[in-house]
């Protein structure tokens, strides 16, 4: 970000005539190149799709994967104005664009690795509507309804078979609770394939008891949208991708071969039917999305942004 030198503050205070000179600084991130030659490279060689793949930094990706503008300036305005050479981990500048998107990513439900759970003692062959806050935090800015039937979806994660010790979600012999819905859920059969691959659930569901408050509360969809989910990682697998110290053959032979997982067969409940691209929400429990440009009228396309929260796994 460019700054005005001290000469011209010193000339403004003496009150004498100064043109403006502008200084520039450069900032870099880690685990990512930033020069245009090497962007260039990534480009031709196929590492990533183009110069707004959202793996990069240019303005273009940011945008793509759902930065909001404001997010960068704040992130700028915290970093501060030098003429030296600045680098930064991009963690702080996902912790800017999660303080903003707190405030204007409405919530949805979505299910990345769905797992199929039929309510056996569903009370109607009627859906019924759930009404779900956009914002929990401040009801006043309005709610979205959710169907609920008797087959609806939550994530594989969400089950297990055995319970480890302090494993609060679904298993035989532990119930939990539907978010939003007021309903818990508990395992009476576990259906599996020949292989012993658990298929579906059959469940029994009961109105939830202020005095018995299931341990956990999950989140599910129910006549959802199928959409394609693409989840990012860091582009390079050292900090420093352009030192020959830490790579020595060269940036493109440190490319995290895990840096996009695309998922084709998400879950999203219909709330988000109308979104247009660039729109974006909190999933719950998962992270902020965003919507892509190549999504379709028959499919839409989410960009993960950032989780919910920092991964502790990150250095």
């Amino acid at each position: 970000p460019p700054r005005r030198s001290s000469y011209f503050w010193l000339c403004n205070a003496l009150g004498v005539y100064c043109p403006v000179q502008w200084e520039y600084g450069r900032l870099n991130l880690l685990y990512t190149v930033v020069s245009k030659r090497k962007i260039i490279r990534l480009v031709e060689a196929g590492a990533v799709r183009d110069w707004d793949d959202p793996r990069l930094f240019t303005l273009t990706a940011l945008r793509r994967r759902g930065f909001p503008p404001e997010a960068i300036n704040n992130f700028c305005a915290r970093v501060g104005v030098t003429v030296a050479q600045t680098t930064m981990e991009p963690h702080l500048l996902e912790a800017c664009v999660r303080e903003v998107l707190n405030e204007r990513a409405p919530r949805a439900m979505a299910v990345l690795e769905p797992l199929r759970v039929t309510i056996t003692n569903f009370l109607t062959q009627k859906a019924l509507e759930v009404l779900v806050p956009n914002f929990p935090a401040d009801e006043t800015k309005g709610f979205h309804k959710v169907p609920f039937q008797a087959t609806i979806y939550i994530e594989q994660s969400d089950f297990r078979e055995v319970m480890d010790k302090g494993y609060k979600r679904l298993a035989p012999s532990q119930p939990v609770g539907l978010r939003h819905a007021g309903y818990v859920i508990a395992v009476q059969n576990v259906v599996k394939d020949a292989g012993g691959q658990v298929m579906e659930l059959e469940v029994t569901c009961t109105k939830s008891d202020a005095a018995e408050k299931p341990k956990a509360f999950i989140h599910w969809v129910s006549e959802p949208l199928v959409c394609e989910v693409r989840l990012y990682e860091r582009l390079f697998l050292h900090k420093n991708p352009e030192d020959p110290a830490e790579v020595p053959a060269g940036f493109l032979s440190d490319l995290n071969p895990d840096s996009l997982r695309v998922i084709d067969g998400a879950l999203v409940d219909r709330s988000v039917c109308f979104a247009k691209p660039l729109d974006k929400f909190q999933f719950e429990r998962l992270g902020y999305f965003s919507v892509d440009p190549d999504s379709t009228e028959g499919k839409m396309v989410f960009n993960r942004t950032v989780t919910l929260k920092e991964d502790p796994g990150k250095v």
